[in-house]
Formats: structure tokens, sequence, C-alpha cells
């Protein structure tokens, strides 16, 4: 089966008919089924399949063990995201160890393919989940007690997907198997100008929740001089992030909700989320600083008030200088090159030594329908990616 028919596999999968790509939320019906799809793959394959305690999956190739050569990405998307962001690694992973087969080879480490859960945060609002429970990065407590736009907990979800929420939390285990780990995954930029790189860094990002509150009351009724509208500093914040980001730095305000909601209806809360992103961690904070000032200031003046919580953060990550150099020799002198978007083998690298290929994407689009890499490029990316395990496992 060609590599482009394996991602046909998932394209009827979690299909966002409002929204266009796909959304495919962990515990949600789609993202069940993507682990469905997993787990017949790996079988077919003869790989032994293991959930661990934070829901992340595992297919052995062989026992598991200390020491293992990891790869693989995650299945879940953002709300309306493309075909290739985490699925593309994982399909590559199981093509790698289809190729690496056909030619005779049987890792001498043990050796797995990993999905992990909730990587882009679409439901819980904290990406990398799976990956920050098992390396405890987030507390098993705050993460059950995340909720999802319906008010269902993590716990809850994770309850009805099969899993035991007592389980949750650092997998020392799980852990210390990793001796490396390689994630495959599409170029979220225009940055690869050949069909595969390896990364060098990932920027300083957070993402941080402003609610603002005023007084709800109606639209036709109420004079302006009278209001106190938190929707107007909720739109001063989007202004101040989009003034606070030079120089390298990206800040985006993507999602907004009012409440009620009403289009006649001066809201009484509204909630906006900002993502914040810079090449190092003091330029990070500082900017977000600057936001938060003239978000409060805004506040301020419509006679509303702000709270900011900080949801999620992630210091600069410099992958593994020498294994970066190593593959990237492997494969002919490809070249690395920084990534302004989060993953889990950057949660990982804290731990364990770990690199990222990257599959050229010739919009430069993702997080979006339009994102895209050619079936000749995600070929070359299960060539290299199977070099390098091959280099990695014997």
């Amino acid at each position: 089966m060609s590599h482009s028919s394996h991602l046909d596999d998932l394209a009827g999968i979690g299909r966002d008919s409002r929204r266009g790509g796909y959304s495919r939320h962990v515990f949600d019906a789609a993202e069940l089924e993507l682990r469905e799809w997993f787990t017949a793959e790996a079988s077919r394959r003869g790989l032994s399949v293991e959930v661990d305690r934070n829901g992340n999956l595992w297919a052995w190739w062989g026992s598991p063990g200390p020491g293992a050569v990891i790869t693989g990405s995650h299945l879940d998307s953002v709300p309306g995201g493309g075909a290739f962001d985490g699925p593309l690694g994982v399909v590559s992973a199981f093509e790698a160890v289809d190729s690496l087969r056909a030619n005779g080879f049987t890792p001498s480490r043990p050796f797995a393919v990993v999905a992990f859960a909730e990587e882009e945060g679409g439901r819980f609002g904290v990406p990398c989940l799976g990956s920050r429970l098992l390396t405890g990065a987030i507390s098993a407590e705050r993460a059950l007690n995340l909720r999802d736009g319906d008010g269902i907990t993590f716990a809850d979800a994770a309850r009805r997907a099969g899993l035991d929420p007592e389980r949750f939390g650092r997998d020392d285990v799980a852990l210390e198997r990793i001796g490396t780990f390689v994630e495959l995954h599409v170029e979220q930029g225009r940055g690869l100008t050949v069909p595969v790189g390896v990364a060098s860094s990932i920027l300083a990002h957070g993402r941080w929740r402003f609610t603002f509150t005023g007084e709800g009351n109606h639209a036709g009724a109420t004079p302006i001089a009278d209001r106190r509208d938190p929707m107007v500093p909720a739109s001063q914040l989007v202004l101040a992030a989009r003034r606070a980001a030079t120089g390298g730095a990206r800040a985006t305000v993507g999602r907004l909700v009012p409440n009620p909601g009403g289009t006649n209806v001066i809201p009484s809360t509204v909630d906006a989320w900002l993502d914040a992103r810079a090449p190092g961690s003091a330029e990070t904070r500082s900017m977000v600083e600057e936001i938060t000032a003239a978000a409060g200031s805004a506040a301020a003046d419509e006679g509303c008030e702000v709270r900011v919580v900080e949801e999620s953060y992630g210091d600069t990550v410099h992958f593994d200088p020498a294994l970066r150099d190593e593959l990237a020799e492997i494969l002919g002198g490809v070249p690395a090159l920084p990534t302004g978007a989060g993953h889990d083998a950057g949660i990982l690298a804290v731990h364990v030594p770990t690199a990222m290929l990257f599959v050229r994407n010739p919009t430069g689009v993702s997080h979006a329908p339009a994102e895209h890499a050619e079936p000749e490029d995600c070929a070359a990316g299960v060539v290299a990616l199977a070099a390098v395990l091959e280099h990695l496992a014997r």
C-alpha cells in the first residue's frame, strides 16, 4: 500500500463540515476511531499495543525495555485542522517499520511507535497533555480537573474512554524506557525548501486566558455612556497582541467567547485566549507582560475587570545538538531549522535525547485545511525516518 493511501485511510475520520478540515480531539468519537485504527495497524504488523496510564498508545516491535528507540507523533488536531499535522508522523512511523522489515532489518534495541494524547490541546486547552503527564510537567490533579467547552472534565472523558483517572500522572516506567525519541512532522511554515530537514529548536511559548468581566445589558436600551462592556477591552487585547509581537515574536488571540453570546446583548464576560511565542523565555514573558498591562488599562477605562491565568508554558527547546547533527549527516547534510510550533518532542527533550524530522510543506499553511505535503515528499520522509531508525536501533 502506498504512503498516500495510508493517509487516505484516515481521510474520512473527523471531517469538520462547518470549519473545513478536521476536528479530532482527545477521547471524542473521531479520536477514538483513530485509536482503533492505530491498534489495527499495529496488530496487522504483529506489534504489541500498550495503552499507558495517561492514555498514550505504544506499539512495540519486540519486547519493551530500557534504552528504546521511539518514533511517532499524535493523532488529534486543532479545530478545523489539516490532514498532516500529527497523523503524518504516525503513518510514516508504521511505514518505516514496513521498509525496515522489507530490507531484512530487526532492531537490536527495544523499539516502539507512539501516538501521544491531546497534543494540540484542542479539547482541554493544554497542549502536549499526554507527554506532559508522562514526564510530570503537569500534575495529574490539574490535568484531571481541566474542562472542555461543554464542562466535561478530562477525568470524566478519560473514564468514558475506558481509562482509570486514578492512574494518571508521571510515568517513570514509560519515561525510563525511552532511550531516543524521533518525531517526524510536516513543517508548519515555509522554512524548508528541500523535501526533508531536521529541527534545531522550538520557540518559548505559552497560552494565557484573559477573563474580562463587565455588566451584561440590553444592546438597544443601554446608552454607550452607561456601559461596562467587556468586549471593548477584549478587542484591545487583540490589538495589543499585534503591537507587542516584534522581532521574531508571535502573539495571537485565536479564540474569544462572550457570555451569553447574543447578538443584541452586551456580554457580561468575555474569555479570550492569548498564544504567545518568542525566541527566548525572557522575550516571551516580557511580551506577555506588555500585553497584560494594555489589557488591564483597557479594562479599567471601560469600568471592567480582567483576570489572567497562565494555562501552559514551555521554555525554549534546543534539541540535542549531537543527535541533530548526527541525523543530518546520515541524511546527506539536510538543513536544520527552528520551529515556532510546539511538539511532544519538545516536552520529552528535557528528559531524553530527542530529534525531529520535518517534511516540506509547499503551502506554508498549518493548523488549517490548506496544510499540505506532496506524496513524493512524504515518501522521502519515510525513507529518511527509516534510515535514522535503522542507525539508532541497530
